[in-house]
């Protein structure tokens, strides 16, 4: 008589117990989630916008470490890079690492414009600083 109400109570925990043993990894996977899948994506997503964006006249840096400047878009996966003077090569744009300058879309009615007023403010300041004026 006291051994069934005993088998009766362990049977009822064990099934409680089935539960609790998967809420540890459920909350592992939330964690995972939160500090490495999410930032990911977001990481991939601004690279993908980044590649998007790139233009004539940007300074880049491939895969490889190879500084240049992108002479020519060619296609969508393409791109012809200037690496030295009259040293171009095509770079596939997936390989772009980093865009480490850009510039304003190339005009060629435009092409000094701009370039006096960066002058005038750089020697403000070089001489703020005991630079020569």
């Amino acid at each position: 008589m006291f051994v069934s109400p005993a088998y009766a109570q362990a049977a009822a925990s064990a099934g409680g117990g089935g539960f609790t043993a998967i809420l540890p990894l459920i909350l592992i996977f939330v964690v995972f989630y939160f500090l490495l899948i999410r930032p990911q994506q977001k990481k991939a997503k601004e690279h993908k916008l980044l590649l998007e964006s790139v233009r004539r006249g940007d300074k880049i840096v491939t895969g490889g470490g190879i500084n240049g400047t992108v002479i020519k878009v060619i296609d969508d996966n393409e791109l012809s890079v200037e690496i030295a003077d009259g040293v171009r090569v095509r770079v596939q744009r997936g390989m772009v690492a980093t865009v480490l300058n850009k510039n304003e879309p190339v005009n060629d009615d435009k092409k000094g414009a701009g370039h006096g007023g960066e002058k005038k403010g750089l020697g403000g300041l070089l001489g703020l600083f005991g630079g020569k004026k």
